[in-house]
Order: C-alpha cells, then structure tokens, then sequence
C-alpha cells in the first residue's frame, strides 16, 4: 500500500563536539522517507526544494526507491538549517535557518501520490499539512508530527489538523506544551481528546508511550540503546516514517493496538540507525536484515 510523506526538505549544517559537516540532506520528509523505504513500500515524497539543492541528494532519494514526482524545483533559494549539539547531544542550538522556498510553498500531489492509501503529514506548518490532505482522494490512514513553533505561532490551524489525525507523534517536552501539564500520561490523554485516536509521544534516549484507545492500552517502547550518538538529527523524522512505513508494507491500514505495538518497535531502531551518522548517511546503506537483527535485540532487553 502506497504512502506520502509531505513535509520539509532542507540543506543541513551541522556541528558537534567532534566535528561538522555541510550541505547535508535534511528536513523531515526525506528522513521519514528513507525510513519508510526500509520496509520496501511505494513512498512518495511531497516537498520544495531550491535552483541550489545538491543533485545528488535528489539521485540518491531515487535511488532508494523514493517517487520525487511530487517534490518541486523551485527558481530560490532552498530551506536551510545550521546547528550545533552540545556535549549533551540531547541539547542543541539553531545557529541559523533560512525558510526560503517554504515560505510560499503550497504543495502539489502528482495523481498517483493524490491515491496514497497512507498519509505522512510530516513536521510542516499545519497550512500546509492541511493542504496536502486535501489532496489526498484515497487516504485511509493520516499520521502527522509537530513541534513547539506551530504550538506558538499557529495553534489554531494545528488543532483543525488534529481533527483529522488517526496518530499524532509529538516528542515530550512539545506534548506537555500542547496539552498544557507536566504529566506525560495525561499529556497523552488529552492530546488525544483533541482529534486523533492514538497518540505516540517520543522521548528520545529513553523510548516512547504509545495511547491507544482504552485505559488498558498503553505502551511503553524502550529506545534501541546505542553506545554512541554521533548525530540525532532527524531521528523523530525516521521514527515516524518507520512506524508508517512497517503498516504500509503490511497492510496495516486499519491497524490495531497490537499492530500499532509492533509499529512502534520498528521505528524506534529504524530511529537508532539515524543516530550513527550524520544526516541520512546510515539510513541509507541500512539492509532489512540489520532491521530484522536490531529488532530481535530490542525484543530480548525488553521481555522478561
């Protein structure tokens, strides 16, 4: 079953405390992409990029198996992002972004990816990610992600998004601001009383809660542990294309608590495998195999 996955597609620049890279691929849409793909399932990618975007990043996502019939060539300058991680990679600092083509962008689904049975409304305004769902004539199941700047400047058009969700992921510290408590299980909650059936809130080094739709149906993924973080980059991205990707690829349209379980482990190690290099370095030469064996560990850790 065919998924979009619409959101931003930036040139990153990116300093640790090791050291930096430039021109990189990022944005939200071409992590979740890659993640998707790794469960091998048609995805096209909704976006804008600039007359300066690097070809051989657009050859590359292509050559992933990624549809870009629905990704704009646009005549200014690409969206760009420049930060730095902390020792504490956990923290970091935006030194610079430059919004360029997003600030106008309304997009444009081909009419094959209009068909998509799944839609990804990746981190975006929420203009924008209700512009892209109203072009989707076929679409079954709408998962959506976002972050602290649409809580502030657009809560509004946000909560109209909300409406039409059957999963939200938002990462912690955003889920506690949107739902105004310091809680994180009734963060749950109540987000879910705003529009979508299951909530799944990230917390990065320490995993994710997933809400189901009763009392009973709540749980708690551990994070694949990793003895080294060299770049967190887009790791929410890939858990959310992962999640999505795993469902797509099974079918998971209507999915079920336990299915939605299953979904949340996938993309919890396709987020480990960002970590381990900078932008979508790793994702990119990840093998189903090595998916298959990070899930097999992921699963001894944490039975008992």
């Amino acid at each position: 079953m065919s998924l979009i996955i619409s959101g931003s597609v930036a040139i990153d620049n990116i300093k640790t405390q090791v050291q930096s890279q430039e021109g990189l691929l990022g944005g939200s849409a071409p992590y979740a992409s890659l993640s998707a793909r790794l469960f091998g399932e048609a995805v096209h990618l909704v976006g804008v990029v600039g007359h300066d975007f690097p070809a051989a990043h657009l050859d590359m996502l292509t050559s992933r198996g990624i549809n870009l019939d629905s990704l704009e060539r646009n005549s200014g300058e690409s969206f760009t992002w420049t930060g730095e991680y902390h020792e504490d990679m956990n923290n970091r600092s935006t030194l610079k972004v430059g919004i360029n083509v997003l600030e106008n962008w309304l997009p444009k689904l081909s009419p094959e990816a209009a068909k998509a049975k799944f839609a990804v409304l990746a981190n975006m305004s929420p203009d924008n990610q209700l512009q892209t769902l109203e072009q989707c004539t076929e679409v079954e199941f709408v998962a959506a992600d976002t972050m602290d700047l649409w809580i502030n400047i657009a809560n509004e058009r946000l909560h109209d998004v909300m409406k039409k969700l059957d999963l939200l992921v938002i990462n912690d510290g955003e889920a506690k601001q949107f739902a105004e408590t310091t809680n994180l299980i009734e963060a749950g909650r109540r987000l879910q009383a705003k529009g979508p059936k299951y909530v799944v809130v990230k917390r990065g080094e320490h995993g994710s809660f997933l809400f189901g739709t009763g009392p009973q149906e709540f749980f708690a993924c551990s994070a694949y542990p990793l003895s080294a973080v060299h770049d967190p980059t887009g790791a929410g991205d890939s858990f959310l294309g992962g999640m999505i990707g795993w469902l797509a690829a099974n079918g998971k349209s209507k999915p079920t608590f336990a299915d939605l379980r299953t979904a949340v482990a996938h993309g919890s190690v396709a987020a480990s495998f960002t970590c381990e290099a900078f932008s979508t370095q790793r994702l990119q030469t990840v093998t189903l195999d090595e998916v298959k064996g990070r899930l097999e560990e992921l699963r001894s850790y944490t039975s008992f």
